[in-house]
């Protein structure tokens, strides 16, 4: 294959992302090093997330990151495709048109629901293992609250209105959750009473959530309880036919939303490899246990029947997560068998982010020649939401529920979203979850989700404009930008700290000044001719005047009368003019050495003021006119904090701040430039390498160079 080494990654889930990160950043200088992931989509999915798009807590997009955004400027070449088979002698991954020649292998391509054989399962159940999986579940469920307003019928009503869910492990309890929180909405947009609408979770084991703790499980259980959720455990579901679920007691539900959560294999395209499977499918297996799984390592399909249709496992791997049937050959996730204290690896998200890292770090041991690592996995812990509002976890030996479980779990799952698509993809979460989030599904209820209309913010954005650009204005009139009267921004900086360029004023001051004393002298013998003149006037002037100020004077002393009455009546609770900090006080102080006094060495006060003067009116216009409206508030809030630091701005004017932050909304949008040019900006913006190589999309990235 030439000097070129070739990395394939087949499948763009939790384990190949993580493989195709760490390669490439291992290899970002290296050209002789091609990485290509191929996934049949153009996105990747956060699995663990699937049940709130099922149970419409967030919109379908939240669940979704585009490769695009997620590889940027990388290396990783991302190639839509369906491999249907790999042919490891010649080290060629097929698919129905193209073949993809590799040195290293790393097959991530996941799970999929396993039925145990129990009939009308797969026919008869919806399954939540895919986004596609997921927005079928919603659609059925918004289909069947708007049908059965229309049934009279109280038994085919309440069968329409009964919705169940098989399987009381971590997806199953979660989408339940977003049951029962999504079954108060639709009962009040459907005038339907809360009491007739059943959710019943089924379980064979005899209890919930076998996996977590016996506080927490119990937690979990009374919340459920306690907002009429049924659990039926020890309940072994035997069948299932349209409309109609049959439990190992003899009895049955009667149900149109009957979901499957209760068991995951390796997954079809895994299973019809030629490679050894530590675990086969459920009755697939030629050496099968009385209790319906099969042996580990001596478990391997014949060779006659490796390519049969529907034969599903998972594949054996060593220690280094190398198949043991070939070297340049590694797996990721929930795709594999391994055993580690005589348990087989779970298939949770912390395995596949695990097993990338040992692949992806021996892959590139391989290509430079340096020694393998093995695979010891560290699991942080579990938890499990109950809808948005409730959770518990067990996150490092701390056990946590309600608020502070789920705030943990929105933690992590940002700590995920920052190493895979950067800050703009945590920002986009943190809007799915709360800013945009509608019904109060979340921890902070309402608080975090209500959203002003842009055009409510119109008077008060032209108002901020206009008195930015009347301080600018102002200080113009002060003289700002008159460089001979010196520098009128020394109020910033510590006493006795000379700016730069004041030296060179002083002089031309002083040269001007001499000129001014010469022609001053040249002009006093004529001042005084005129003053002989005005002093024949003068008598007559100081009359006028005399009884002007009597008027006067009585009239202020009126004025002043009032305004002490009112000061002693009411008493001067808050003067709003003093600065908010003293200018000669410890933190003006501390700001002024700290921050603006190594500004005044190196920036002349001509610059410094002009760029003061220059940054106020720019402010002011961008805000009048709706143009960047973002970052002119943001700058605008920035000034604000230097002014009221250095001990200049008073109480008067803190409202300069509080409105910049109301701006930082999108109040351009409203009457505004930002209208046309934000989407022009972001277009070219998320097109640039910058943008793409530090995560700085503003959305979603539109082109590549």
């Amino acid at each position: 294959m030439g000097d070129t080494k070739n990395i394939l990654i087949v499948g763009g889930g939790y384990g190949g992302i993580e493989t195709a990160k760490k390669l490439a950043k291992q290899y970002k200088k290296r050209d002789d090093i091609a990485i290509t992931l191929i996934d049949r989509n153009p996105f990747h999915t956060l699995m663990t997330e699937l049940h709130e798009v099922a149970g419409h807590r967030v919109e379908p997009d939240s669940v979704r990151i585009p490769f695009a955004k997620i590889f940027g400027a990388s290396k990783v070449k991302v190639i839509l495709d369906s491999i249907e088979t790999i042919d490891f002698k010649e080290q060629v991954a097929l698919s129905a048109t193209n073949r993809y020649p590799y040195d290293y292998l790393v097959i991530g391509s996941g799970a999929e629901p396993e039925f145990f054989g129990v009939p009308g399962i797969k026919e008869n159940a919806f399954t939540l293992w895919s986004f596609d999986d997921a927005i079928k579940i919603r659609h059925h469920i918004e289909k069947t609250f708007e049908k059965a307003i229309a049934i009279q019928d109280p038994k085919l009503r309440q069968k329409m209105l009964t919705f169940v869910v098989a399987g009381a492990g971590f997806t199953g309890i979660e989408l339940a959750g977003e049951f029962l929180e999504w079954r108060d909405e639709m009962c009040k947009k459907w005038l339907i009473s809360p009491d007739e609408v059943k959710v019943i979770v089924v379980e064979a084991l005899p209890t919930i959530l076998p996996i977590l703790e016996e506080d927490l499980r119990a937690k979990v259980e009374g919340y459920l309880k306690k907002h009429h959720v049924e659990l039926k455990t020890n309940t072994p579901i035997v069948g299932a036919e349209p409309g109609l679920v049959k439990l190992k007691d003899g009895s049955t539900i009667e149900t149109e939303t009957f979901v499957w959560t209760a068991g995951v294999q390796g997954c079809h395209f895994a299973g019809m490899l030629d490679l050894t499977k530590g675990r086969c499918g459920n009755r697939d297996c030629e050496i099968m246990k009385a209790h319906g799984t099969c042996g580990l390592a001596d478990c391997k399909f014949k060779k006659e029947h490796r390519d049969i249709s529907g034969k599903k496992g998972r594949i054996l791997v060593n220690a280094e997560m190398r198949s043991v049937d070939y070297q340049n050959v590694f797996l990721v996730g929930d795709n594999i068998w391994f055993i580690e204290n005589n348990k087989p690896l779970p298939q949770i998200v912390e395995t596949a982010l695990q097993t990338a890292d040992v692949a992806a770090h021996n892959i590139a041991a391989a290509i430079d020649g340096r020694p393998a690592k093995t695979f010891k996995s560290n699991y942080h812990g579990f938890m499990v939401s109950v809808g948005g509002k409730y959770a518990v976890s067990n996150a490092g030996g701390m056990k946590l529920s309600g608020f502070f479980a789920m705030a943990m779990k929105h933690l992590i799952n940002l700590h995920y979203l920052l190493g895979v698509a950067g800050i703009n993809q945590c920002w986009e979460y943190l809007k799915h979850e709360f800013l945009n989030m509608e019904h109060h599904r979340n921890i902070v209820r309402g608080f975090g989700s209500y959203r002003t209309r842009g055009y409510w913010l119109l008077p008060l954005r032209l108002w901020l404009g206009l008195m930015w650009v009347m301080e600018g204005v102002n200080k113009i009139g002060e003289g700002w930008l008159a460089w001979s009267t010196g520098s009128k921004s020394t109020w910033m900086f510590s006493p006795g700290v000379q700016q730069a360029g004041t030296a060179a004023a002083q002089a031309v001051q002083s040269a001007a000044a001499s000129g001014a004393d010469a022609v001053a002298a040249a002009s006093e013998w004529a001042g005084d001719a005129a003053t002989a003149v005005v002093q024949t006037a003068q008598p007559a002037i100081d009359a006028a005047s005399a009884a002007s100020e009597w008027a006067g004077d009585a009239a202020g002393n009126a004025v002043s009368a009032g305004a002490e009455a009112v000061a002693r009546s009411f008493g001067k609770i808050w003067d709003l003019t003093k600065p908010i900090f003293n200018p000669q006080g410890l933190v003006a102080t501390w700001f002024r050495t700290t921050f603006m006094d190594g500004l005044a060495s190196h920036i002349p006060f001509q610059v410094f003021q002009l760029m003061v003067v220059g940054t106020e009116i720019a402010i002011g216009l961008a805000l009048f006119g709706g143009l960047f409206t973002w970052w002119a508030a943001a700058a605008s809030i920035v000034m604000c904090i230097v002014f009221t630091l250095s001990g200049m701005f008073a109480w008067d004017q803190v409202w300069f701040i509080f409105a910049a932050f109301l701006m930082l909304g999108g109040a351009g949008r409203a009457f505004g430039l930002d209208c046309w040019v934000v989407p022009f900006f972001k277009k070219w913006w998320n097109g640039t390498r910058f943008a793409r190589k530090h995560y700085l999309y503003l959305d979603n990235p539109s082109k590549k160079d």
